[in-house]
């Protein structure tokens, strides 16, 4: 594309003269520019990437994808969780009966939500088990009113594996001390943390303990459903919920989660354009820098001319020029924007460990996540590099036509 004279000179005239320090200064604010704004783009996508996966994998792994409910309980759960997994996209389904109360131990109070399950089939539909520090989910057996709760939430109560704590329930019984709370003792038989905020407000016991506790029969009220595509959660647990009597009704994780995917997606999209402002303002200085070196060469140019050189070679020297600028600053700000991207999580951990900080506390993951996604970093690279060449197009076509008689004229 660029014969070896273009290449040459178009080097050549990346420095100004030395008389004219004001447009060197402009070419390395431009390189700069493109740098900077490259390394922030990528590292702030990488995190949003981050925060996006946490989501899916943690989130969504934890709480229900989709479920399907009944308002009364259902003793023979387990014909509803095999009609469940034959249902397109299905990919498991275990039974659940949600509480909601307060935990108390030592004097202290958490609220809590607790999901009783079935723990040979929540392990198809969950990460819970993979993510346990203490015990196991096997220990939650019928009638033994174990108990398995987050690490935040066992360190805020001071709470330890075989600990005994009280759950409280919002719910008033009569008595001939007056009207008091429903409490159930409970024995801790696991500890588990995701590290999200999950660890502070959930809680699990068996299927049956939750039905005993609700003092309803045995049996569960409804299904948790794990889909392989999360965005279709609605269609197919109403789809499913239709199949059945009356009386069963679907939700998904766009009820309770789906703001906050939005508002993830929302941020990603914004920041990313606005983020592109610093390439596109890297873009112009080259322009400006560019304009400025034809008038500083149009001497040189004009000799340039009278030696035989066309046009269309001024103007391909001129396009190298300005896409040395921009390649130069482009692949330094991806390099720079992959090393950031790659080692901000562990360095931001540590600096949260080494000085007692508490960064992070606001969002839902305990920790700042970032996932480098090779097709964010080739997109940055394309549109860096095409924008640093269209900021050369004009200035390299008003090169070409300098006329050598006029440009000498006065030399």
């Amino acid at each position: 594309m660029f014969k070896p004279v273009s290449l040459f000179v178009g080097l050549r005239y990346t420095r100004a003269r030395r008389s004219n320090k004001f447009i060197s200064i402009t070419a390395l604010i431009s390189t700069i520019g493109f740098m900077v704004g490259v390394a922030v783009l990528i590292t702030v996508l990488s995190v949003m990437n981050g925060f996006d996966r946490e989501l899916k994998n943690r989130i969504l792994g934890m709480i229900p994808q989709a479920t399907v409910s009944s308002n009364q309980i259902i003793p023979d759960w387990q014909l509803l969780v095999a009609k469940a997994k034959q249902q397109p996209h299905v990919i498991g389904a275990a039974p659940f009966t949600q509480v909601q109360g307060m935990l108390t131990a030592q004097g202290q109070v958490a609220g809590v939500v607790i999901s009783g399950i079935e723990p040979d089939l929540e392990k198809n539909v969950s990460i819970v088990q993979n993510h346990m520090t203490e015990g196991s989910l096997d220990a939650l057996t019928d009638g033994s009113f174990g108990i398995v709760i987050g690490k935040t939430m066992a360190d805020n109560l001071g709470l330890m594996k075989g600990d005994k704590v009280t759950l409280v329930l919002p719910e008033a019984t009569a008595s001939p001390a007056g009207v008091v709370p429903r409490f159930k003792r409970f024995t801790i038989v696991g500890i588990f943390s995701v590290g999200a905020e999950m660890d502070s407000s959930l809680g699990y016991i068996a299927l049956n303990d939750a039905a005993k506790l609700l003092r309803l029969p045995d049996g569960a009220q409804g299904v948790r459903l794990k889909l392989d595509d999360l965005f279709s959660a609605r269609e197919i647990s109403n789809d499913f919920a239709r199949e059945l009597p009356s009386g069963f009704y679907a939700s998904d994780w766009t009820q309770t989660q789906g703001n906050l995917f939005s508002a993830i997606q929302m941020e990603r999209t914004m920041l990313g354009l606005i983020l592109s402002l610093i390439i596109l303002v890297a873009a112009l200085n080259i322009f400006s820098s560019l304009v400025m070196v034809v008038n500083d060469k149009k001497a040189d140019i004009a000799i340039l001319r009278t030696l035989g050189a066309s046009p269309k070679t001024i103007t391909r020297i001129f396009v190298v020029q300005g896409l040395v600028i921009g390649a130069v600053g482009t692949f330094s700000g991806t390099l720079l924007g992959i090393g950031i991207a790659l080692g901000i999580s562990p360095f931001l951990t540590w600096l949260n460990n080494f000085f007692g900080l508490h960064l992070l506390d606001a969002y839902f993951v305990n920790y700042l996540p970032s996932e480098l996604r090779w097709t964010n970093v080739a997109l940055i690279v394309g549109v860096s590099l095409v924008l640093s060449f269209i900021a050369t197009i004009y200035p390299a076509l008003r090169a070409a036509r300098v006329q050598p008689a006029e440009a000498l004229r006065y030399e």
